[in-house]
């Protein structure tokens, strides 16, 4: 949507399961190209005539899923799409990754010369993708830009709404002591920072960590989003190794049989590991300035949550 309202021609790689929802893109003049990063003769079409590819899609934490889906769809769909644009003439590829990749941020902000430590099976492949996007690069003429963006969120995304809805409803405890850091990134935020790598010449074989202003421990974001709804901020907080063995056992017992576990080892990690990002880099060499600060952004997604009838 943004890089057509800033007048350029757009073509979408959709997959089917998605036509109703991409169809709203249509009328901004988005071409739709029917495919999947997994079938390279689609992916072939997609890239035909195309000057930039933003590389966005991914198989993102799906419940029931086996580590193969993952490697499928994040590594083996992200070399198809890396072959398909340099056979097109694609001139640049911008890669999204994920700040996910450095794991649990032991000394704090971290750039992106900090150590890689995935947590799980989606940050392992998407770093494999991020390996195998840097290494095309410098090995052929496509110019290669790689993004971790970090904790997105706005209108669009529904992974805060049960944080929101529970903190607003007061029954949202804290596991741990929630000291640790988050750093959230606001949806408009990220979208001027992909489109800054996609058309800054400096970017070419560079890696950006792209996140919010500022990042602030759990207990304050939770404040925060307290203060929007009129309540007072959770005091409840309870251990966290309970929660993460009863997940532990959820993902063992319901992933062979594709269920959904009521219960993810990953979001007791929201609790535990701290996520705090330094973006001088990409302040220095894109221009990139996040503009949306943490209250403006909470509150305007509460409002997008409230016109959707979920708060």
């Amino acid at each position: 949507k943004a890089l057509a309202e800033r007048g350029q021609a757009v073509r979408g790689l959709v997959r089917s399961v998605s036509l109703i929802r991409a169809s709203s893109l249509e009328s901004l003049g988005v071409e739709i190209a029917l495919g999947d990063v997994t079938d390279r003769d689609s992916l072939d079409l997609a890239c035909r005539d195309i000057d930039t590819v933003y590389h966005i899609a991914a198989m993102y934490r799906t419940a029931g899923q086996r580590d193969s889906v993952y490697r499928n769809v994040n590594v083996g769909g992200t070399k198809k799409l890396l072959e398909a644009a340099q056979a097109a003439g694609v001139r640049r590829f911008v890669h999204c990754s994920t700040g996910g990749v450095h794991g649990d941020i032991k000394s704090p902000p971290a750039t992106e010369d900090a150590p890689l430590s995935p947590g799980d099976i989606y940050q392992s492949t998407k770093l494999e993708a991020e390996k195998l996007a840097r290494d095309f690069g410098l090995q052929s003429d496509l110019e290669v830009v790689i993004v971790r963006p970090m904790a997105i969120y706005g209108p669009g995304d529904t992974r805060f709404l049960k944080m929101f809805r529970g903190i607003a409803n007061r029954r949202f405890p804290i596991l741990g002591s929630g000291a640790i850091f988050y750093h959230l990134t606001y949806i408009d935020d990220l979208v001027e920072g992909l489109c800054l790598c996609g058309e800054v010449s400096r970017a070419v074989g560079r890696t950006y960590l792209l996140a919010g202003p500022s990042y602030t421990t759990l207990n304050e974001l939770v404040s925060v989003i307290a203060d929007e709804f009129e309540v007072s901020p959770p005091t409840l907080h309870l251990p966290v190794w309970p929660f993460w063995m009863a997940g532990a056992v959820c993902e063992a017992i319901s992933i062979p049989f594709g269920l959904e576990p009521p219960l993810y080892r990953r979001r007791v990690d929201f609790f535990t590991k701290s996520r705090a990002f330094d973006i001088t880099r990409a302040r220095t060499e894109l221009g990139y300035e996040p503009r949306i600060d943490l209250q403006t952004g909470i509150h305007m997604t509460a409002v997008w949550y409230r016109t959707q009838g979920w708060l």
